[in-house]
């Protein structure tokens, strides 16, 4: 498998996702800005839609968009807490949270990054992004994880959107679960591996 990336961006999940269940891939770097990979080649012939991340396959079928990415992943996963098998109605259940973080807050960001929008557009969207901020800070609880004890697919994509909340909002104060998730997650071997892969990880100063 081949996962096309960008640092930082919504790719980071999988990314994250596939050091977790431990499958081999190679990850490549896009420029999105210019639509090209490293070698300078043309990233839409790839993935026409010109957005990460995109996954090719051995057999050369080419999957995008976060959501189907991870649901994917999660299915090869080696053991079912990640993804449960079909049958199991918690299945449903993580599927339907993976389905929130795309549509109610992965979208919003979106339009906060989208350099078109005024500012006072960006002012009533990050309302509302605060709103469903406020949503899922409840329901992650104490956690550890968004369904207790075990990541699941959400978790890896919920990392990222907080990144995001931290970066953009500049304050995770008003979600102190989200806030401890975050520290959680990024004190696994597989975010650091990544953000360190990725050029994003702040090291600490040696002794």
């Amino acid at each position: 498998m081949k996962l096309y990336y960008s640092p930082g961006a919504c790719s980071q999940a999988p990314h994250i996702l596939l050091h977790e269940i431990g499958l081999d891939h190679d990850a490549v770097r896009v420029d999105l800005k210019n639509k090209t990979l490293e070698d300078g080649s043309d990233y839409l012939a790839i993935n026409s839609k010109g957005a990460v991340p995109a996954l090719q396959l051995d057999s050369g079928e080419v999957l995008t968009e976060n959501a189907v990415v991870l649901q994917y992943l999660g299915d090869r996963a080696s053991w079912p807490e990640v993804l449960p098998p079909l049958g199991d109605f918690r299945r449903y259940r993580v599927l339907e949270m993976v389905n929130f973080i795309t549509t109610e807050l992965h979208k919003r960001f979106g339009f906060i990054f989208d350099r078109e929008a005024t500012d006072a557009f960006k002012a009533f969207v990050k309302s509302g992004l605060e709103k469903k901020l406020d949503w899922i800070d409840q329901r992650l609880g104490a956690g550890p994880f968004l369904f207790g004890e075990d990541l699941t697919l959400p978790d890896t994509y919920l990392f990222v959107m907080t990144r995001w909340t931290d970066k953009v909002l500049r304050n995770l104060d008003r979600w102190p679960n989200l806030s401890a998730f975050y520290k959680r997650m990024q004190d696994r071997n597989s975010v650091r591996h990544v953000l360190r892969f990725e050029g994003l990880l702040e090291e600490e100063p040696a002794g």
